[in-house]
């Protein structure tokens, strides 16, 4: 018998944002001068009050495991934060404190997806939730949007695709790749429909921080009981408080799904890093005027990056409402040709950007839509400047 791999593994697909990412990187150490727009993460550092908490933590030899969902200050401190942003009460034995966001989600897939069901994933998505969703025996399901209807899918358009294997619908806003908010009216329509339904939403409300139209976030779960019933919310620190790398997520849920999650972690993981869970309690309870200087400049980076892209032949884009994104519409740019040679798709376009005009952004196949490409403005004015002009001296060159 020879030895075999498992079908599960080679069905998944790497992350295409992070290869690009590395391959910009490794450019970059070559002594190129790229531009990268690649990464969701914020340029900043993490604020000095977190990272006194962490080296308090370990003067104090806070090193030791932890129970595996989470000290019990910190998930107070997530309760405290959900009951005040959100307008949702949860009780600490419904929160579980996870490796980042991600694994969050993994952990909600493993709770609630059994063989063959049916996991609703509204396009254009983040790459990462069908392979999610695939990686749990689950099947994707794609419903798609349009720039008419603001990349947000409808009440309407999720009920096309609900059948009787239905488990989940995935909701994310603000939205990766797109930057879009979905309204409370939107919410409203959509919490109906899965209440009369009857399937779980899985609340993906990472970028929550990061809305600049004036307007309040508005978690799903906070509009009923019976969708607070159906609805995981998921959220973490990575994006609004500049600790990408700390990995710190969470969750919360009924009791009985985060039962299992917590059950699943304490064999795959464990706990999340000590230290970083120190880190997490001050960043909920302590001063958040770094936040909100962080906040102010991706709202002055996001308009720069909107009026320029406007102003730029063959490229489209909706104004982006949330997180750190632009999603840009390059159909025309693929019916077009550079140096003889057909561009075709946005894979083309963001090779000849990274290859001969040392500019890094991610084409937007993995994201459902193979003729948009995805722009962060997470990085600092002077590059977003820099590299808004070589993509600006590529399309006049079509």
């Amino acid at each position: 018998m020879s030895l075999t791999l498992s079908n599960r593994s080679a069905n998944v697909k790497p992350s295409s944002t992070l290869a690009i990412t590395a391959k910009a990187k490794a450019l970059r150490a070559e002594g190129r001068d790229i531009v990268g727009f690649g990464a969701g993460e914020p340029d900043f550092a993490t604020p000095s009050n977190i990272c006194d908490a962490a080296i308090k933590a370990i003067n104090d030899g806070f090193t030791k495991y932890t129970p595996a969902s989470g000290i019990t200050d910190l998930k107070k401190a997530v309760c405290a934060k959900f009951e005040k942003f959100n307008h949702l009460h949860y009780d600490p034995d419904q929160i579980i404190i996870c490796n980042g966001g991600k694994h969050a989600l993994t952990n909600i897939f493993d709770a609630i997806i059994n063989p063959g069901d049916e996991v609703i994933i509204p396009a254009p998505y983040w790459l990462s939730y069908p392979e999610m969703v695939k990686l749990s025996d689950g099947k994707p399901v794609f419903v798609y949007s349009t720039a008419e209807q603001g990349y947000k899918v409808t009440a309407d358009l999720i009920r096309e695709a609900v059948t009787d294997k239905t488990k989940a619908l995935v909701l994310n806003t603000p939205n990766n790749p797109t930057g879009m908010v979905y309204s409370r009216k939107d919410l409203e329509e959509i919490a109906a429909l899965a209440v009369e339904k009857d399937f779980y939403v899985v609340a993906d409300e990472m970028y929550e921080a990061l809305i600049y139209t004036g307007e309040d976030h508005v978690s799903i779960a906070s509009l009923g009981d019976e969708i607070y019933k159906r609805t995981i919310t998921c959220s973490g620190l990575s994006k609004s408080y500049a600790m990408t790398g700390w990995r710190v997520g969470y969750a919360g849920a009924p009791i009985e799904i985060t039962k299992r999650m917590s059950a699943m972690q304490s064999h795959a993981t464990s706990n999340v890093n000590s230290i970083a869970q120190k880190a997490a309690l001050e960043a909920l309870t302590g001063p958040t005027d770094e936040m909100e200087k962080m906040k102010a400049e991706f709202d002055r980076r996001r308009q720069y990056m909107y009026k320029r892209l406007c102003a730029m032949p063959h490229l489209s884009c909706l104004e982006p409402e949330g997180a750190f994104y632009a999603f840009v519409d390059a159909s025309e740019v693929c019916e077009l040709s550079y140096k003889g040679k057909k561009i075709e798709n946005a894979a083309g376009l963001a090779a000849i950007l990274l290859d001969e005009f040392d500019t890094a952004v991610i084409p937007c196949q993995d994201f459902g839509y193979p003729k948009h490409i995805r722009l962060s403005y997470a990085i600092s004015m002077e590059q977003i400047e820099k590299g808004l002009d070589r993509i600006e001296n590529l399309m006049k060159e079509l």
